[in-house]
């Protein structure tokens, strides 16, 4: 009576094994489904282990599912095909369908992990993705060369108002942190030359040292390392956080280009900028080294000045300077294009940025070493 009123309360699977004449029978019971099955799956197999059945019967089950189904050709062995089945037509559909899946599923094979063979498939992946990665970039660099050769031909098409406000984010707002580091970058170029020189006399030369480190190296890289680490990834995360809200797709759909409106300014800007941080840095650089041989070696301010003016010159700075342009189009390129990048997801928009602020100190100090093999040919 308890089971009329409550027709849809679960049953605990269950089943008899009998011997027949002709071999045995397994009559299931019950509800055989994910939550009801218990410990009667575990205990069907045993019971059928060594005298396989002959005949099912599953009649009497109420609820069927793929977890009854699975258990059930586990319980016989996958035999199905060789056994009498009494069931319904939509339990024998079922029962079939898992067992075709069981079957279809073919273990692969184990295999010892090779420490030569990982390393060449590392190398080849790393090879593959390094072809994609310079497929990308000139694909990148010729986007942006159109553009530059639309906005020579046309300024109109030019957002002046975006390219000054990323100027003062990227450039003047910089200014302290680049005339900080470059003063103590000086310093220390001045107290390491004057401890050394000290022991042969020639503290004096202290002053040189100063004055072509700082004008012809320093300068310039670090600068151009202080903006891969700020403005890079700032860059790589702007637009890689309108490529992930779909920012940039809705731009593609109104007709704006994305490297017009986005990596165009950005690119002026650096370009704008890293002159004049450069400039502030040779500054700030001079000066702190012109503090330590004051301090350390008592050569005053009109000497030290003096000197660098009559033994240094200006061909150091303007060689410095020459830099500047070339480091702000690597700094910009690479930040934008690694924003362009990002994926639909926070741990792309993460690597990317990483790969930004790595991938442009790389190319800083590529291109400083360039440079240098550059003038030494010219004897500069």
């Amino acid at each position: 009576m308890e089971a009329d009123q409550h027709p849809r309360m679960d049953r605990p699977a269950e089943f008899q094994v009998e011997d027949l004449a002709d071999g045995r029978a397994a009559v299931l019971a019950g509800d055989w489904t994910a939550l009801t099955l218990g410990e009667a799956a575990e205990a069907l197999r045993r019971a059928l282990d060594g005298a396989p059945a002959t005949r099912l019967d599953l009649t009497a089950v109420r609820r069927f599912d793929t977890a009854g189904a699975f258990a059930l050709v586990k319980a016989t062995g996958g035999r199905l095909e060789a056994l009498h089945i009494d069931a319904r037509p939509e339990t024998l559909r079922l029962l079939d369908l898992v067992a075709r899946a069981l079957a279809s599923r073919k273990p692969e094979p184990f295999r010892r992990p090779n420490g030569l063979y990982e390393l060449l498939v590392r190398t080849g992946k790393g090879v593959v993705g390094l072809g994609r990665d310079a497929i990308g970039t000139l694909i990148f660099v010729g986007h942006l060369l159109v553009v530059l050769g639309r906005s020579v031909a046309n300024p109109l098409r030019i957002r002046w108002a975006a390219c000054f406000a990323l100027a003062e984010r990227a450039g003047l707002d910089a200014i302290p942190i680049v005339a900080v580091t470059a003063f103590f970058i000086g310093a220390v170029v001045g107290l390491l030359g004057a401890n050394m020189l000290q022991q042969f006399g020639a503290q004096v030369f202290a002053v040189e040292l100063i004055g072509i480190a700082v004008l012809r190296e320093f300068n310039i890289i670090i600068t151009a390392v202080l903006l891969a680490g700020r403005s890079a990834s700032s860059f790589a995360a702007e637009i890689g956080s309108m490529k992930m809200n779909q920012e940039i797709d809705a731009m593609r759909v109104l007709g704006v280009d994305p490297y017009e409106a986005l990596v165009f300014p950005r690119f002026f800007a650096l370009l704008m900028t890293i002159p004049l941080l450069t400039f502030v840095a040779t500054l700030a650089g001079l000066f702190g080294g012109m503090m330590v041989t004051w301090s350390v070696l008592d050569l005053g301010p009109t000497f030290f000045l003096q000197r660098i003016v009559d033994n240094v010159g200006p061909t150091h700075f303007w060689i410095g300077l020459s830099k500047a342009p070339v480091m702000a189009a690597a700094i910009a390129g690479i930040g934008c294009r690694q924003g362009m990048e990002v994926g639909g997801d926070v741990e792309s928009l993460g690597r990317r940025v990483t790969a930004a602020v790595v991938h442009a100190i790389f190319a800083i100090i590529a291109i400083d070493a360039i440079f240098a093999l550059i003038y030494m040919e010219l004897d500069l």
